[in-house]
């Protein structure tokens, strides 16, 4: 199929899905069409009037998606987690009950920016971002997508406080693993893909669901919006970056880069699986992307997208991904790997400064968007 074939194919789909959910939103409140009301134009209505996992009358049309992975205690005034920033600083007016996710979602009515939680972990992703997707009370065919966490940061590619936007996403846990007591000696690593004999594998197989690639233009006009940003440092952040004493990027100030994420569902740790993280997304990616960012949910999110895309419910050209460095992926020297991840655990060194960064960063990109929706509800943005 031609680029200009799969544009009208999905043009189709969208508008067809829209025609229909606004008959299926008459039909459930009990009412008969009148033809003049088939053809006029959409209202815009308050979602709280409508019930969840049913239509309204006419979907609520959403500019952007902000979506965030978790939040600590109170989704306002005490310990930060990726959702509250969003929620502090801007006005997200209209909270709409989610009952069929994790979190209730957060809309900012004037702009149409939509911000939701999608709780932890791949399968809390999967399954808020299809429950979104397929209620019936929103308008998301437009919509661009921005997934803003936090992550474990590889000290060899940035250090802490860092925010890389990705262009490839490789699933770390769809795989062979055997324990690594018992693999064979030429062996670096346990895990391998399917449809290999090892990890030393030459050709990598059709992926299918291990590798997503995101729109390169866009995430390159996001980086270049926002690349000149300065992000707050901390004190503390200064003698945590000093210990890397082999690693001369680790020790920089936090920057807004380009680099790609690994997702899985294990928070691992270590020099050893660095190494393997780093040779998991050079095998998926063919030797095209670079091992930045480590986290879990996002192969999740965009494996929901992509079936959503389908059937014209979202477009996933139009997804974003920021991940930022709230901790290393590897210790430094004179520490174990069981010592620095149990250190992290109690306090990630870099999450203040990592959640700023996501949301300098992110909110930049966001604001660019709805600002200029003339443009960009047709045009996608790009760098090229």
């Amino acid at each position: 199929m031609t680029p200009a074939h799969h544009w009208t194919a999905r043009s189709f789909l969208r508008s067809a899905a829209l025609g229909l959910l606004g008959f299926v939103g008459l039909a459930a409140c009990g009412e008969e069409p009148a033809a003049e009301m088939m053809t006029a134009a959409p209202q815009v209505v308050d979602p709280n009037d409508c019930q969840p996992g049913y239509a309204c009358s006419s979907p609520i049309p959403v500019k952007a998606v902000v979506v965030t992975m978790f939040e600590i205690g109170e989704d306002e005034g005490d310990v930060a987690g990726e959702f509250q920033l969003w929620k502090e600083r801007r006005n997200l007016n209209v909270q709409i009950p989610f009952p069929h996710s994790h979190h209730d979602l957060f809309l900012e009515e004037e702009t149409g920016v939509l911000v939701m939680v999608t709780g932890i972990g791949t399968m809390k992703s999967t399954a808020s971002i299809m429950a979104l997707g397929l209620d019936q009370r929103f308008d998301l065919s437009q919509a661009y997508w921005l997934v803003a966490g936090i992550a474990g940061i590889d000290p060899e590619d940035a250090t802490i406080g860092s925010a890389a936007w990705a262009h490839y996403l490789v699933d770390g846990d769809l795989s062979h693993e055997i324990d690594p007591r018992e693999i064979p000696e030429d062996w670096d690593y346990g895990y391998f893909a399917r449809y290999t004999d090892g990890p030393n594998a030459a050709e990598r197989p059709e992926p299918t669901g291990e590798l997503f690639v995101l729109n390169e233009g866009l995430r390159d006009w996001a980086y270049e919006l926002t690349k000149d940003i300065e992000i707050p440092d901390e004190e503390n952040l200064v003698s945590e970056r000093a210990m890397f004493t082999e690693h001369e990027v680790a020790r920089t100030t936090p920057k807004i880069i380009k680099g790609d994420h690994v997702a899985a569902m294990t928070f691992w740790h270590g020099e050893m699986m660095n190494d393997w993280a780093n040779h998991w997304l050079d095998f998926w990616t063919e030797g095209e992307g670079e091992f930045v960012t480590s986290a879990m949910e996002d192969t999740g999110t965009l494996q929901s997208l992509t079936y959503l895309d389908a059937i014209g419910r979202v477009d996933v050209d139009r997804v974003m991904v920021l991940r930022s460095g709230s901790n290393f992926t590897m210790p430094p020297p004179n520490f174990t790997a069981a010592e620095y991840l149990l250190r992290e655990n109690e306090e990630y060194a870099g999450l203040e400064v990592a959640l700023e960064a996501l949301y300098l960063a992110g909110s930049k990109v966001v604001d660019e968007i709805v600002a200029n929706w003339d443009v960009y509800a047709e045009d996608i943005p790009s760098a090229e």
